[in-house]
């Protein structure tokens, strides 16, 4: 089976939801008419990144859902991040899977930035799960941005048998190494290959790109194989519409050739966890 998988790599408008749906819409026109199964947008593509205050008013409820989103999603699946909104009036940096007209899957940020440049925990409560799911393309899981710079969150997310691990970001752009190349890239690049190497699945980055209270974001959406490999690559700084064709029966193959998964084993990963947990602070003077 083949994917047709559609990356939009957006600009948003910082606390502008309707501008950033047309945005959206837009884009999804646009699959729907290369004939894509899945669109993914970056992380908080709807709302902007930087919001602080502005997070509970362009928060959004499940029960008061886009009603146009919904509505597409009966021709294509759509990914996109936004501010969820719980019944007890949380707000979640979250990511939305939907499909044939209902959300299917929401997954809460669970780690949340607060040092340096960012301040996430001050204005949005964690996340407290990692969950793959099933969809009509297969098992599928959802990270956003500083959850992949965990390896449990995609070690989980593997484990829950996901073929597919759609990362949403808003990653900045910081560091210059001894190549010229901004150091959040080379970072970025090398989580995405390795995850989707070591776990022998397909890894769908989605970057955003502009400038937003003077942070510049970076792009360079890309779609790694079960082999590690680069199969699409979006423009670095540059608004793109990006298509990739993905193969299913890659990652069988990639499985076949590695044993990874197989031989992997939780129960023994589960033991030393708990025990390190045990003992975490029985040596602190």
């Amino acid at each position: 089976m083949k994917l047709k998988i559609a990356l939009a790599q957006t600009k948003p408008y910082l606390g502008s939801v309707e501008k950033n749906l047309d945005i959206m819409y837009k884009n999804i026109d646009e699959a729907i008419e290369n004939g894509a199964d899945i669109i993914v947008f970056p992380e908080l593509a709807v709302t902007g990144y930087s919001l602080k205050d502005m997070v509970p008013v362009v928060a959004v409820w499940k029960e008061q859902f886009y009603e146009k989103i919904l509505e597409y999603s009966k021709k294509i699946s759509i990914i996109f991040g936004g501010v969820e909104e719980s019944k007890n009036h949380q707000f979640y940096n979250s990511a939305f899977y939907v499909e044939d007209g209902e959300i299917k899957h929401i997954h809460r940020k669970v780690y949340l930035p607060t040092y340096g440049m960012f301040d996430e925990y001050r204005y949005f409560a964690k996340g407290n799960k990692f969950r793959s799911f099933d969809t009509k393309f297969g098992r599928i899981g959802m990270l956003v941005c500083e959850d992949a710079w965990h390896m449990s969150s995609a070690y989980i997310l593997a484990q829950d048998g996901a073929d597919y691990i759609f990362v949403l970001s808003s990653s900045p752009s910081r560091g210059i190494n001894d190549k010229e190349k901004l150091s959040s890239i080379k970072t970025w690049e090398n989580i995405n290959r390795v995850y989707a190497d070591m776990f022998n699945l397909y890894l769908i980055y989605s970057n955003r790109v502009g400038y937003e209270d003077g942070i510049n974001f970076w792009g360079g959406s890309e779609v790694i194989d079960p082999f590690g490999v680069e199969e699409g690559k979006a423009k670095y700084f540059e608004e793109e519409l990006l298509f990739v064709e993905v193969e299913k029966q890659k990652i069988r193959r990639a499985r076949i050739y590695s044993q990874t998964l197989k031989d992997e084993d939780i129960s023994l990963t589960l033991r030393e966890l708990n025990r390190i947990e045990k003992n975490k602070f029985e040596n602190i003077d």
